[in-house]
């Protein structure tokens, strides 16, 4: 098997000194600690089913300059032993699987694994009948240290011992190099169950899309795994090749995706992602072939749908049992914010269109729709990029949504306080009575019709999906100021 595996990538062109031998894979029963939904799977038609890798990772040194323009070299360089995990999510009828596996990078900003590209868009993955696998790829969630929120108390070896106590992970400098085994060992297909799949996603949110820029700028032209990479809030640095920090050390400068790329690349990015300091802004470039960016005025880096409703969200809960948890709130795990989070739907609902958009462009080739800018004014060197801003109080440019052109609120990408993660939650400020009367004196009736014309362009331009007309305008009525 291990020489088949090998033969298989040199026929794609990788040199056999850079490709590891394939890991030993066990399946392991019982549930596994990774927070997925607040329902049973089981319900949705969805098997969750967890697998142990062990095997021998390599890291890697760059070869001459890792300029902005993102055309980076790496070569291998020393080795390590490992043992980490996946978790696979697949279609419990064999019949529903459309082919194509979503492979996350788990996220660990936070001290433990989470997912945040399945809680935005595992809604689109059920319904269309993806398989989504789950990579433990970073030292972090396997064996703790610090993370942003200080240090790790929620890693796999500490919250469950007995279960993950053989896990071991060397250091993120050779993180690359498991997450390219972990889509090899997906590709082959046993982990699925006899599921065949034809197409590999690589998606990573937040710190997971930082290291995923450096991964698709240096290792994928070697690895060659992917099939697409959905990069979803990004900032504009990304780390060296040889990173083994935590969270990484982005360069001082933006770092643009290469021109080259070898398959599709989907951004999609926050108002917070690109207006920070060190914000997308700094690294902005044009669409090109392999390349989609994707901005949304009015969303936060993190928010309400993610933290709140995203765990109820079993596609089958009727909106009247949804729509009270996306009320605007305060209170979130890290603490009670200043301000109520950003409570914008439209992150999760054009998360879901890119997801689609990049799935249908790897497998029949046709791109997705470009998108406008978010309005700004660059920043000065460390500094934060100004947005434009309606009479509403809004931004101006990005992708449009009716929350932003019919809104009820000001919603922003900042502006909150009170915790370690306030900068990347947002901030919510509804109008008054007076506001609404002026923008809709026709009441709630006048609303959901502008509303209706505002989705319909949106959903025309391709960055919402038919699929969820109803449900938002539903959660539109329902969400209304009332008094």
């Amino acid at each position: 098997m291990k020489a088949l595996i090998i033969g298989a990538v040199m026929a794609f062109g990788l040199a056999a000194s850079a490709v590891a031998a394939p890991p030993e894979v066990t399946a392991v029963p019982g549930a596994p600690t990774l927070g997925l939904a607040a329902y049973d799977l089981k319900t949705v038609g969805y098997v969750v089913e967890e697998h142990f890798l062990k095997g021998t990772a390599q890291s890697y040194r760059k070869v001459g300059e890792a300029g902005p323009d993102g055309k980076w070299q790496a070569e291998p360089a020393d080795t390590a032993a490992y043992a980490t995990r996946i978790v696979v999510v697949r279609p419990a009828d064999p019949a529903k699987f459309n082919g194509t596996v979503a492979v996350e990078w788990l996220n660990v900003t936070s001290g433990l694994d989470l997912g945040p590209d399945w809680a935005y868009t595992h809604r689109e993955m059920m319904r269309a009948g993806y398989a989504y696998v789950a990579v433990s790829v970073q030292k972090v969630g396997v064996e703790g240290g610090n993370s942003m929120g200080g240090p790790s108390v929620g890693a796999l070896k500490k919250a469950n011992p007995a279960r993950y106590g053989a896990l071991s992970h060397p250091g993120d400098a050779y993180a690359f190099d498991i997450f390219s085994q972990a889509g090899r060992v997906v590709r082959q297909g046993d982990v699925l169950r006899g599921l065949k799949p034809r197409r590999l996603l690589a998606l990573g949110e937040s710190q997971s899309a930082i290291f995923m820029t450096t991964y698709i700028n240096a290792i994928d032209p070697m690895a060659k795994v992917y099939d697409g990479f959905y990069v979803h809030s990004r900032f504009g640095g990304a780390p060296g090749v040889d990173s083994s920090r935590t969270p990484p050390q982005q360069s001082q400068t933006g770092v643009r995706f290469r021109t080259d790329a070898r398959v599709p690349i989907m951004t999609v990015l926050a108002e917070t992602d690109v207006a920070s300091p060190g914000g997308w802004w700094l690294a902005d470039q044009p669409d090109n072939a392999k390349l989609r960016v994707w901005q949304i005025p009015g969303a936060a880096h993190a928010d309400t749908y993610m933290l709140q409703v995203s765990a109820a969200d079993s596609g089958l809960a009727p909106i009247e049992k949804l729509a009270p948890l996306w009320k605007p709130t305060k209170i979130t795990i890290s603490g009670v914010m200043a301000k109520p989070i950003n409570a914008a739907p439209q992150h999760h609902y054009v998360a879901q269109a890119a997801l689609a958009a990049l799935e249908t462009w790897v497998r029949t080739g046709k791109a997705p729709p470009k998108a406008p800018r978010i309005d700004l004014t660059p920043g000065k060197a460390g500094g934060a990029a100004t947005l434009t801003l309606d009479a509403n109080g809004n931004a101006t440019g990005g992708i449009r949504t009716p929350w932003q052109d019919v809104p009820t609120a000001k919603l922003s990408g900042f502006g909150n306080s009170g915790g370690p993660f306030a900068g990347l939650l947002g901030s919510t400020e509804p109008y008054d009575a007076d506001t609404l009367k002026r923008l809709y004196p026709g009441g709630k009736g006048e609303y959901l019709k502008a509303f209706d014309a505002a989705l319909s362009r949106t959903i025309k331009a391709g960055f919402i999906l038919e699929a969820d007309r109803a449900e938002i305008r539903a959660l539109a009525a329902a969400l209304y100021p009332q008094g």
